[in-house]
């Protein structure tokens, strides 16, 4: 079974469009959510293992142009 995790971003102002585009081509990224609040996207990702996960959110997601912070909530109880 794949791990799940749930990436709170938080966007630069103007450029939620352009990080939802770029995190829909990212493979491992199951559902993205617009949102409001503190954050302005919520992403679902997958992955074999939680460094799976780490490494997708670390060499794929953070360097996205338009991100300014994410915090990621592992599920651990499924």
């Amino acid at each position: 079974m794949a791990e799940k995790a749930f990436i709170l971003i938080e966007t630069v102002v103007g450029r939620n469009k352009e990080v939802v585009t770029a995190l829909k081509q990212l493979e491992g990224v199951k559902s993205i959510d617009t949102v409001t609040g503190p954050y302005d996207v919520i992403a679902t990702i997958e992955g074999e293992t939680f460094n799976d996960i780490g490494d997708l959110v670390t060499a794929k997601i953070h360097p996205i142009d338009g991100i300014s912070r994410t915090v990621t909530c592992l599920a651990v109880d499924r």
